[in-house]
Protein backbone atom coordinates (compact mmCIF):
# COMPACT_ATOMS: atom_id res chain seq x y z
CA UNK A 1 0.00 0.00 0.00
CA UNK A 2 1.30 3.43 -0.88
CA UNK A 3 1.27 6.20 1.63
CA UNK A 4 3.26 9.52 1.74
CA UNK A 5 5.33 10.32 5.32
CA UNK A 6 6.92 13.08 6.47
CA UNK A 7 10.40 12.92 7.35
CA UNK A 8 10.64 11.22 10.98
CA UNK A 9 14.00 9.97 12.70
CA UNK A 10 11.69 6.77 13.81
CA UNK A 11 12.12 6.01 10.36
CA UNK A 12 16.17 6.35 10.36
CA UNK A 13 17.17 2.77 9.35
CA UNK A 14 15.16 2.73 6.39
CA UNK A 15 15.82 6.44 5.33
CA UNK A 16 19.66 6.06 5.18
CA UNK A 17 19.27 3.38 3.06
CA UNK A 18 17.99 5.46 0.53
CA UNK A 19 18.95 8.92 1.24
CA UNK A 20 22.65 8.74 1.46
CA UNK A 21 22.23 7.09 -2.61
CA UNK A 22 20.58 9.54 -3.94
CA UNK A 23 23.28 11.82 -5.84
CA UNK A 24 23.80 15.22 -5.04
CA UNK A 25 21.69 16.66 -8.23
CA UNK A 26 19.82 14.11 -10.05
CA UNK A 27 17.93 15.57 -12.91
CA UNK A 28 17.45 18.68 -10.84
CA UNK A 29 16.83 17.31 -7.04
CA UNK A 30 19.85 17.96 -5.10
CA UNK A 31 20.32 16.11 -2.27
CA UNK A 32 23.15 17.41 0.55
CA UNK A 33 23.14 14.49 2.61
CA UNK A 34 24.74 11.98 -0.22
CA UNK A 35 26.84 9.97 1.33
CA UNK A 36 26.47 11.02 4.87
CA UNK A 37 28.21 8.88 7.22
CA UNK A 38 26.05 6.30 8.98
CA UNK A 39 26.81 7.49 12.60
CA UNK A 40 25.26 10.88 12.74
CA UNK A 41 22.82 10.98 10.03
CA UNK A 42 20.11 10.99 12.55
CA UNK A 43 21.71 14.57 13.57
CA UNK A 44 23.48 15.49 10.55
CA UNK A 45 20.26 14.47 7.96
CA UNK A 46 16.85 13.96 9.26
CA UNK A 47 17.16 16.48 12.53
CA UNK A 48 18.29 19.21 9.39
CA UNK A 49 15.05 18.19 7.68
CA UNK A 50 12.85 18.10 10.42
CA UNK A 51 14.18 21.80 12.30
CA UNK A 52 13.70 23.61 8.43
CA UNK A 53 10.29 22.10 8.01
CA UNK A 54 9.88 24.24 11.07
CA UNK A 55 11.30 27.21 10.13
CA UNK A 56 14.56 26.34 12.18
CA UNK A 57 17.82 26.64 11.65
CA UNK A 58 17.24 28.15 7.45
CA UNK A 59 19.98 28.52 5.27
CA UNK A 60 20.27 32.38 4.49
CA UNK A 61 17.23 32.67 1.35
CA UNK A 62 15.92 29.70 2.31
CA UNK A 63 12.07 29.12 3.39
CA UNK A 64 10.91 26.44 5.58
CA UNK A 65 10.54 22.98 3.55
CA UNK A 66 9.10 19.66 4.46
CA UNK A 67 10.07 16.68 3.48
CA UNK A 68 8.30 13.21 2.29
CA UNK A 69 8.95 9.87 1.45
CA UNK A 70 6.58 7.33 -0.39
CA UNK A 71 6.23 4.07 0.88
CA UNK A 72 5.26 1.01 -0.77
CA UNK A 73 4.55 -1.24 2.52
CA UNK A 74 7.86 -1.13 3.82
CA UNK A 75 10.08 -0.11 0.87
CA UNK A 76 11.01 3.76 0.36
CA UNK A 77 10.70 4.76 -3.19
CA UNK A 78 10.54 8.55 -3.26
CA UNK A 79 11.39 11.40 -2.12
CA UNK A 80 9.34 14.63 -2.30
CA UNK A 81 10.12 17.84 -1.16
CA UNK A 82 7.63 20.57 -0.78
CA UNK A 83 8.41 24.24 -0.27
CA UNK A 84 6.09 25.95 1.91
CA UNK A 85 5.84 29.32 -0.10
CA UNK A 86 7.70 30.69 -2.45
CA UNK A 87 10.72 33.84 -2.43
CA UNK A 88 11.88 35.35 -5.50
CA UNK A 89 14.56 32.86 -6.07
CA UNK A 90 11.95 30.38 -6.33
CA UNK A 91 9.75 31.99 -8.44
CA UNK A 92 11.88 31.26 -11.24
CA UNK A 93 13.56 28.91 -9.64
CA UNK A 94 12.65 25.31 -8.34
CA UNK A 95 9.74 26.33 -7.08
CA UNK A 96 7.48 24.78 -4.40
CA UNK A 97 7.97 20.85 -4.93
CA UNK A 98 10.80 18.55 -6.65
CA UNK A 99 10.80 15.12 -6.30
CA UNK A 100 13.12 11.61 -6.93
CA UNK A 101 12.27 8.15 -7.51
CA UNK A 102 14.47 5.61 -6.31
CA UNK A 103 15.91 4.02 -9.05
CA UNK A 104 14.58 0.69 -10.08
CA UNK A 105 10.95 2.12 -9.49
CA UNK A 106 11.18 4.86 -11.87
CA UNK A 107 8.55 4.70 -14.65
CA UNK A 108 5.83 2.89 -12.43
CA UNK A 109 3.43 5.62 -11.62
CA UNK A 110 5.25 6.25 -7.66
CA UNK A 111 5.78 9.67 -9.17
CA UNK A 112 2.17 10.59 -10.74
CA UNK A 113 0.82 8.70 -7.08
CA UNK A 114 3.49 10.61 -4.73
CA UNK A 115 3.25 13.85 -6.38
CA UNK A 116 -0.66 13.75 -6.02
CA UNK A 117 -0.67 12.65 -2.21
CA UNK A 118 1.96 15.46 -1.84
CA UNK A 119 -0.85 18.03 -3.35
CA UNK A 120 -3.18 16.99 -0.92
CA UNK A 121 -0.40 17.77 2.25
CA UNK A 122 0.56 21.15 0.23
CA UNK A 123 -2.98 22.61 -0.11
CA UNK A 124 -3.00 23.08 3.85
CA UNK A 125 0.75 24.64 3.46
CA UNK A 126 1.41 26.97 0.54
CA UNK A 127 -0.50 30.08 0.32
CA UNK A 128 0.13 30.43 -3.57
CA UNK A 129 -3.15 30.24 -5.39
CA UNK A 130 -0.89 27.76 -8.29
CA UNK A 131 2.11 25.08 -7.27
CA UNK A 132 5.53 26.01 -9.25
CA UNK A 133 7.28 23.29 -10.26
CA UNK A 134 10.28 23.23 -12.91
CA UNK A 135 11.57 20.35 -14.56
CA UNK A 136 14.26 19.80 -17.16
CA UNK A 137 13.55 19.88 -20.49
CA UNK A 138 16.46 16.10 -20.64
CA UNK A 139 13.36 14.33 -18.00
CA UNK A 140 10.21 14.68 -20.01
CA UNK A 141 8.77 12.17 -18.18
CA UNK A 142 8.60 14.34 -15.17
CA UNK A 143 6.85 16.71 -16.78
CA UNK A 144 3.84 14.35 -17.74
CA UNK A 145 4.29 13.38 -14.43
CA UNK A 146 3.01 16.93 -13.79
CA UNK A 147 0.20 17.10 -16.55
CA UNK A 148 -1.28 14.46 -15.03
CA UNK A 149 -1.48 16.17 -12.19
CA UNK A 150 -3.40 19.00 -13.47
CA UNK A 151 0.14 20.76 -14.53
CA UNK A 152 0.32 22.72 -17.18
CA UNK A 153 3.30 24.05 -19.46
CA UNK A 154 3.64 27.81 -18.27
CA UNK A 155 6.89 29.01 -19.81
CA UNK A 156 10.32 27.70 -20.66
CA UNK A 157 13.75 28.24 -21.72
CA UNK A 158 16.62 26.90 -22.85
CA UNK A 159 16.88 24.04 -19.94
CA UNK A 160 13.70 24.20 -18.18
CA UNK A 161 9.99 23.45 -18.06
CA UNK A 162 8.30 25.58 -15.64
CA UNK A 163 5.01 24.28 -15.07
CA UNK A 164 2.11 25.02 -13.13
CA UNK A 165 -0.60 23.19 -10.99
CA UNK A 166 -3.87 25.33 -9.91
CA UNK A 167 -4.92 24.50 -6.80
CA UNK A 168 -8.71 24.71 -7.86
CA UNK A 169 -8.05 22.28 -10.64
CA UNK A 170 -7.32 19.36 -8.32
Amino acid sequence: MLKLKKVTLADEAALYDYIVTVSPNENGFTNEYYGCPRENFAERALQVMINRSLGLDLPEGHVPDTHYFLWDDDVVVGWFRLRHYLCPSLVEGSGHIGYSIREGYRGMGYATAGLRLLLKEAAAIVPEEEYYLRVMKSNPASRRVMEKNGGYLHHEDDTHWFVRIRKDSL
